[in-house]
Protein backbone atom coordinates (compact mmCIF):
# COMPACT_ATOMS: atom_id res chain seq x y z
CA UNK A 1 0.00 0.00 0.00
CA UNK A 2 1.26 3.45 -0.92
CA UNK A 3 0.56 6.74 0.88
CA UNK A 4 1.76 10.33 0.67
CA UNK A 5 3.79 11.50 3.66
CA UNK A 6 4.08 15.22 4.44
CA UNK A 7 6.44 16.53 7.11
CA UNK A 8 6.12 20.21 7.99
CA UNK A 9 6.87 22.69 10.76
CA UNK A 10 5.16 25.80 12.11
CA UNK A 11 6.62 28.49 14.34
CA UNK A 12 3.24 28.87 16.01
CA UNK A 13 -0.37 27.84 15.48
CA UNK A 14 -3.86 27.79 16.95
CA UNK A 15 -6.16 24.90 16.05
CA UNK A 16 -9.47 26.21 17.33
CA UNK A 17 -11.85 24.13 19.40
CA UNK A 18 -15.13 25.32 17.89
CA UNK A 19 -17.21 24.55 20.98
CA UNK A 20 -15.26 27.10 23.07
CA UNK A 21 -16.13 30.79 22.67
CA UNK A 22 -15.03 32.87 25.66
CA UNK A 23 -11.35 31.92 25.66
CA UNK A 24 -10.14 30.17 22.54
CA UNK A 25 -8.60 26.80 23.33
CA UNK A 26 -6.53 24.84 20.84
CA UNK A 27 -6.31 21.19 19.91
CA UNK A 28 -2.80 19.75 20.32
CA UNK A 29 -2.79 18.75 16.65
CA UNK A 30 -4.82 20.16 13.76
CA UNK A 31 -8.22 18.48 13.24
CA UNK A 32 -8.65 16.38 10.10
CA UNK A 33 -11.07 18.95 8.63
CA UNK A 34 -8.51 21.73 9.03
CA UNK A 35 -5.86 19.78 7.12
CA UNK A 36 -8.30 18.56 4.46
CA UNK A 37 -9.57 22.12 3.91
CA UNK A 38 -6.02 23.50 3.64
CA UNK A 39 -5.05 20.82 1.11
CA UNK A 40 -8.17 21.41 -0.98
CA UNK A 41 -7.44 25.15 -1.04
CA UNK A 42 -3.77 24.63 -1.96
CA UNK A 43 -4.72 22.30 -4.83
CA UNK A 44 -7.64 24.40 -6.03
CA UNK A 45 -10.07 21.50 -5.72
CA UNK A 46 -13.63 22.62 -6.48
CA UNK A 47 -15.26 19.51 -5.03
CA UNK A 48 -14.44 17.25 -2.11
CA UNK A 49 -11.75 14.62 -2.67
CA UNK A 50 -12.13 11.58 -0.46
CA UNK A 51 -9.07 11.00 1.72
CA UNK A 52 -8.10 9.38 5.00
CA UNK A 53 -5.47 10.93 7.24
CA UNK A 54 -3.02 9.90 9.90
CA UNK A 55 -1.91 12.91 11.97
CA UNK A 56 0.92 12.97 14.47
CA UNK A 57 3.41 15.49 15.74
CA UNK A 58 4.67 17.54 18.65
CA UNK A 59 4.97 21.08 19.95
CA UNK A 60 7.49 22.65 22.30
CA UNK A 61 5.45 25.06 24.44
CA UNK A 62 1.91 26.39 24.87
CA UNK A 63 1.25 30.04 25.72
CA UNK A 64 -1.75 32.34 26.07
CA UNK A 65 -2.12 35.45 23.95
CA UNK A 66 -4.50 38.13 25.25
CA UNK A 67 -6.62 40.14 22.83
CA UNK A 68 -9.57 42.50 23.00
CA UNK A 69 -12.74 40.92 21.66
CA UNK A 70 -15.29 43.19 19.94
CA UNK A 71 -18.91 42.08 20.16
CA UNK A 72 -21.24 43.85 17.73
CA UNK A 73 -24.90 44.37 18.62
CA UNK A 74 -27.64 45.14 16.09
CA UNK A 75 -29.84 46.70 18.79
CA UNK A 76 -28.49 50.07 19.89
CA UNK A 77 -29.18 51.17 23.46
CA UNK A 78 -28.44 54.87 23.45
CA UNK A 79 -27.07 55.03 26.99
CA UNK A 80 -24.33 52.38 27.03
CA UNK A 81 -21.24 50.86 25.35
CA UNK A 82 -19.55 52.36 22.28
CA UNK A 83 -21.16 53.54 19.05
CA UNK A 84 -19.24 52.78 15.85
CA UNK A 85 -19.75 53.08 12.11
CA UNK A 86 -18.75 50.18 9.88
CA UNK A 87 -16.59 51.02 6.89
CA UNK A 88 -17.99 47.93 5.17
CA UNK A 89 -20.93 46.24 6.91
CA UNK A 90 -19.92 42.87 5.41
CA UNK A 91 -16.55 43.15 7.20
CA UNK A 92 -17.65 44.40 10.59
CA UNK A 93 -14.88 42.59 12.47
CA UNK A 94 -12.21 44.17 10.28
CA UNK A 95 -12.82 47.90 10.05
CA UNK A 96 -14.93 50.46 11.85
CA UNK A 97 -14.78 54.07 13.01
CA UNK A 98 -15.23 54.84 16.69
CA UNK A 99 -17.86 57.55 17.13
CA UNK A 100 -18.60 57.92 20.84
CA UNK A 101 -18.67 56.06 24.12
CA UNK A 102 -21.46 56.18 26.71
CA UNK A 103 -19.73 55.90 30.10
CA UNK A 104 -22.75 56.73 32.27
CA UNK A 105 -25.68 54.35 32.01
CA UNK A 106 -29.07 56.12 32.16
CA UNK A 107 -27.33 59.51 31.75
CA UNK A 108 -25.36 59.20 28.52
CA UNK A 109 -27.28 59.45 25.23
CA UNK A 110 -26.00 59.12 21.68
CA UNK A 111 -29.01 60.95 20.22
CA UNK A 112 -28.93 64.00 22.48
CA UNK A 113 -25.14 63.96 22.89
CA UNK A 114 -25.44 64.06 26.66
CA UNK A 115 -22.52 62.76 28.82
CA UNK A 116 -20.52 61.17 26.00
CA UNK A 117 -16.85 60.57 25.27
CA UNK A 118 -16.84 61.77 21.66
CA UNK A 119 -14.25 60.42 19.20
CA UNK A 120 -15.76 61.67 15.92
CA UNK A 121 -18.16 64.61 16.24
CA UNK A 122 -18.96 64.81 12.52
CA UNK A 123 -20.16 61.21 12.26
CA UNK A 124 -22.01 61.51 15.58
CA UNK A 125 -23.96 64.42 14.09
CA UNK A 126 -24.70 62.27 11.02
CA UNK A 127 -26.05 59.54 13.30
CA UNK A 128 -28.18 62.04 15.25
CA UNK A 129 -29.59 63.46 11.99
CA UNK A 130 -30.41 59.96 10.87
CA UNK A 131 -32.35 59.31 14.09
CA UNK A 132 -34.24 62.58 13.67
CA UNK A 133 -35.17 61.46 10.16
CA UNK A 134 -36.50 58.20 11.60
CA UNK A 135 -38.79 60.20 13.91
CA UNK A 136 -40.05 62.29 10.97
CA UNK A 137 -40.68 59.16 8.91
CA UNK A 138 -42.65 57.62 11.78
CA UNK A 139 -44.70 60.81 12.13
CA UNK A 140 -45.34 60.97 8.37
CA UNK A 141 -46.49 57.37 8.33
CA UNK A 142 -48.82 57.95 11.28
CA UNK A 143 -50.26 61.29 10.11
CA UNK A 144 -50.44 60.70 6.36
CA UNK A 145 -49.97 57.13 5.23
CA UNK A 146 -51.93 55.41 7.98
CA UNK A 147 -54.85 57.81 7.43
CA UNK A 148 -54.87 57.09 3.69
CA UNK A 149 -54.66 53.36 4.32
CA UNK A 150 -57.52 53.61 6.79
CA UNK A 151 -59.67 55.31 4.13
CA UNK A 152 -58.73 52.54 1.70
CA UNK A 153 -59.73 49.97 4.28
CA UNK A 154 -63.12 51.64 4.76
CA UNK A 155 -63.63 51.84 0.99
CA UNK A 156 -62.72 48.16 0.55
CA UNK A 157 -65.23 47.10 3.21
CA UNK A 158 -67.89 49.24 1.55
CA UNK A 159 -67.27 47.54 -1.80
CA UNK A 160 -67.33 44.07 -0.21
CA UNK A 161 -70.68 44.94 1.39
CA UNK A 162 -72.12 45.97 -1.98
CA UNK A 163 -70.75 42.83 -3.66
CA UNK A 164 -72.91 40.70 -1.38
CA UNK A 165 -76.00 42.29 -2.94
CA UNK A 166 -75.28 40.92 -6.42
CA UNK A 167 -74.94 37.56 -8.04
CA UNK A 168 -71.32 36.53 -8.63
CA UNK A 169 -71.99 36.20 -12.33
CA UNK A 170 -73.56 39.64 -12.66
CA UNK A 171 -71.96 42.66 -14.35
CA UNK A 172 -72.28 44.68 -11.13
CA UNK A 173 -70.38 42.06 -9.14
CA UNK A 174 -67.64 41.90 -11.77
CA UNK A 175 -67.28 45.70 -11.77
CA UNK A 176 -67.06 45.88 -7.97
CA UNK A 177 -64.58 42.99 -7.89
CA UNK A 178 -62.25 44.80 -10.28
CA UNK A 179 -62.59 47.97 -8.25
CA UNK A 180 -61.66 46.04 -5.10
CA UNK A 181 -58.55 44.66 -6.85
CA UNK A 182 -57.53 48.17 -7.90
CA UNK A 183 -57.88 49.43 -4.31
CA UNK A 184 -55.80 46.51 -3.01
CA UNK A 185 -53.09 47.28 -5.56
CA UNK A 186 -53.06 50.93 -4.50
CA UNK A 187 -52.78 49.86 -0.86
CA UNK A 188 -49.83 47.57 -1.63
CA UNK A 189 -48.19 50.22 -3.80
CA UNK A 190 -48.34 52.77 -0.97
CA UNK A 191 -46.61 50.27 1.37
CA UNK A 192 -43.99 49.42 -1.24
CA UNK A 193 -43.16 53.05 -2.05
CA UNK A 194 -42.87 54.01 1.61
CA UNK A 195 -40.65 50.98 2.40
CA UNK A 196 -38.41 51.77 -0.58
CA UNK A 197 -38.09 55.40 0.46
CA UNK A 198 -37.40 54.45 4.08
CA UNK A 199 -34.78 51.88 3.07
CA UNK A 200 -32.91 54.21 0.72
CA UNK A 201 -32.99 57.21 3.04
CA UNK A 202 -32.76 55.60 6.48
CA UNK A 203 -32.42 51.82 6.82
CA UNK A 204 -29.49 51.35 4.43
CA UNK A 205 -27.42 53.98 6.21
CA UNK A 206 -28.57 52.96 9.69
CA UNK A 207 -27.29 49.39 9.15
CA UNK A 208 -23.75 50.78 9.21
CA UNK A 209 -24.06 51.82 12.85
CA UNK A 210 -23.46 49.23 15.56
CA UNK A 211 -23.07 49.13 19.30
CA UNK A 212 -19.81 47.51 20.40
CA UNK A 213 -18.87 46.01 23.73
CA UNK A 214 -15.31 44.90 24.42
CA UNK A 215 -13.82 42.33 26.75
CA UNK A 216 -10.36 40.80 27.21
CA UNK A 217 -10.06 37.22 25.95
CA UNK A 218 -7.21 34.88 25.17
CA UNK A 219 -5.87 32.50 22.55
CA UNK A 220 -3.94 29.36 23.33
CA UNK A 221 -0.92 29.31 21.04
CA UNK A 222 1.28 26.29 20.29
CA UNK A 223 4.94 26.99 19.52
CA UNK A 224 7.64 25.13 17.56
CA UNK A 225 5.36 22.55 15.97
CA UNK A 226 6.26 19.56 13.86
CA UNK A 227 3.58 17.61 12.01
CA UNK A 228 3.74 14.30 10.17
CA UNK A 229 0.70 13.74 7.98
CA UNK A 230 0.04 10.58 5.97
CA UNK A 231 -2.65 10.72 3.29
CA UNK A 232 -4.49 7.77 1.75
CA UNK A 233 -6.47 8.62 -1.38
CA UNK A 234 -6.72 7.82 -5.07
CA UNK A 235 -3.59 8.21 -7.18
CA UNK A 236 -4.81 11.32 -9.03
CA UNK A 237 -5.62 13.17 -5.78
CA UNK A 238 -2.29 12.23 -4.18
CA UNK A 239 -0.38 13.40 -7.25
CA UNK A 240 -2.26 16.73 -7.24
CA UNK A 241 -1.37 17.25 -3.56
CA UNK A 242 2.29 16.41 -4.24
CA UNK A 243 2.45 18.84 -7.17
CA UNK A 244 0.80 21.68 -5.21
CA UNK A 245 2.27 21.09 -1.77
CA UNK A 246 4.24 24.34 -1.78
CA UNK A 247 1.00 26.23 -2.31
CA UNK A 248 0.10 25.10 1.19
CA UNK A 249 0.73 28.32 3.12
CA UNK A 250 -0.90 27.78 6.50
CA UNK A 251 -2.73 25.31 8.74
CA UNK A 252 -4.98 26.72 11.45
CA UNK A 253 -5.32 30.48 11.17
CA UNK A 254 -4.23 32.32 8.03
CA UNK A 255 -1.18 33.62 9.90
CA UNK A 256 -0.13 30.13 11.02
CA UNK A 257 2.39 29.61 8.22
CA UNK A 258 3.92 26.25 7.37
CA UNK A 259 7.36 25.20 6.18
CA UNK A 260 7.13 21.96 4.20
CA UNK A 261 10.21 19.83 4.87
CA UNK A 262 9.18 16.71 3.00
CA UNK A 263 6.48 15.43 0.68
CA UNK A 264 7.04 11.96 -0.73
CA UNK A 265 5.40 8.62 -1.36
CA UNK A 266 6.05 5.88 1.17
CA UNK A 267 5.29 2.17 1.12
CA UNK A 268 3.23 0.95 4.06
CA UNK A 269 3.43 -2.42 5.70
CA UNK A 270 0.50 -3.76 7.72
CA UNK A 271 2.57 -6.11 9.90
CA UNK A 272 5.69 -5.61 11.95
CA UNK A 273 8.12 -8.20 13.30
CA UNK A 274 8.87 -6.43 16.59
CA UNK A 275 7.50 -3.84 19.00
CA UNK A 276 7.47 -0.34 17.47
CA UNK A 277 7.24 2.58 19.90
CA UNK A 278 5.81 5.90 18.76
CA UNK A 279 8.08 8.88 18.20
CA UNK A 280 5.31 11.50 18.36
CA UNK A 281 1.89 12.15 19.85
CA UNK A 282 -1.00 11.32 17.52
CA UNK A 283 -4.73 11.16 16.98
CA UNK A 284 -5.35 7.43 17.36
CA UNK A 285 -8.39 5.64 16.02
CA UNK A 286 -10.63 5.08 19.08
CA UNK A 287 -11.65 1.54 18.10
CA UNK A 288 -8.04 0.49 17.58
CA UNK A 289 -7.19 1.80 21.04
CA UNK A 290 -10.25 0.17 22.59
CA UNK A 291 -9.37 -3.19 21.01
CA UNK A 292 -5.74 -2.73 22.11
CA UNK A 293 -4.42 -2.94 18.57
CA UNK A 294 -2.60 0.23 19.65
CA UNK A 295 -1.36 0.08 23.25
CA UNK A 296 0.06 2.38 25.88
CA UNK A 297 0.78 -0.44 28.30
CA UNK A 298 2.12 -3.97 28.04
CA UNK A 299 -0.54 -6.45 26.87
CA UNK A 300 0.20 -8.63 29.91
CA UNK A 301 -0.75 -5.82 32.34
CA UNK A 302 -4.43 -5.94 31.47
CA UNK A 303 -4.58 -2.13 31.63
CA UNK A 304 -6.22 -0.60 28.52
CA UNK A 305 -4.61 2.24 26.63
CA UNK A 306 -5.59 5.69 27.82
CA UNK A 307 -5.38 9.26 26.58
CA UNK A 308 -7.52 12.29 25.86
CA UNK A 309 -10.68 11.53 23.87
CA UNK A 310 -11.85 13.95 21.18
CA UNK A 311 -14.59 14.05 18.58
CA UNK A 312 -12.63 15.53 15.67
CA UNK A 313 -14.25 17.11 12.60
CA UNK A 314 -13.38 15.45 9.30
CA UNK A 315 -15.71 16.41 6.43
CA UNK A 316 -19.00 18.27 6.28
CA UNK A 317 -22.28 18.25 4.43
CA UNK A 318 -23.85 21.59 3.71
CA UNK A 319 -27.61 21.51 4.08
CA UNK A 320 -29.98 24.45 4.46
CA UNK A 321 -26.98 26.80 4.48
CA UNK A 322 -25.36 25.14 7.50
CA UNK A 323 -22.27 22.94 7.66
CA UNK A 324 -22.80 19.66 9.48
CA UNK A 325 -19.52 17.87 10.19
CA UNK A 326 -18.85 14.17 10.23
CA UNK A 327 -16.94 13.64 13.46
CA UNK A 328 -14.35 10.97 14.15
CA UNK A 329 -13.77 9.65 17.68
CA UNK A 330 -10.05 9.59 18.46
CA UNK A 331 -7.70 9.30 21.38
CA UNK A 332 -4.83 11.79 21.59
CA UNK A 333 -1.85 10.01 23.13
CA UNK A 334 1.93 9.64 23.13
CA UNK A 335 4.25 6.77 24.06
CA UNK A 336 1.99 4.23 22.38
CA UNK A 337 3.25 1.15 20.57
CA UNK A 338 2.32 -1.61 18.18
CA UNK A 339 3.70 -5.12 17.81
CA UNK A 340 3.33 -8.22 15.66
CA UNK A 341 -0.19 -8.83 17.04
CA UNK A 342 -1.49 -5.41 15.97
CA UNK A 343 -4.05 -5.30 13.16
CA UNK A 344 -5.38 -2.38 11.12
CA UNK A 345 -2.15 -0.41 11.70
CA UNK A 346 0.54 0.54 9.21
CA UNK A 347 4.24 1.30 9.45
CA UNK A 348 6.37 3.10 6.85
CA UNK A 349 9.77 2.27 8.32
CA UNK A 350 9.83 5.46 10.44
CA UNK A 351 6.33 6.23 11.69
CA UNK A 352 3.30 4.33 12.98
CA UNK A 353 0.27 5.18 10.85
CA UNK A 354 -3.42 4.79 11.70
CA UNK A 355 -5.86 6.25 9.21
CA UNK A 356 -9.17 7.94 10.04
Amino acid sequence: MKALRIVLTQNKAHYKKEEVDQNKLTYPLPPFSTIIGALHYACGFKEYKTMNLSVQGKYNTLSKQTYIDHCFHDKIDNDRAMLVKLIDKSLQSKAFIKIAKAPKKNKSNFITGNALEIYNKEILEEYQSLKKLKVKLSEFKKERIDKIKNLIKIRKKSIEKKMKQFDKKSIEFSFLSKRKEEIIKIDLLIDKKFEEFQYENYTKENEKYKLVTTSPKSYEILHEIKLIIHIDSDEKTLEAIKENIYSLKSIGRSEDFVDVEECEYVELQDKVDSTIISRYSAYLNYDLVKDEEICLNERTSGIPASGTKYWINKVYNKEKGFREFEKIKVVYASDYFIDRKSKGIFYDGEYIINFS
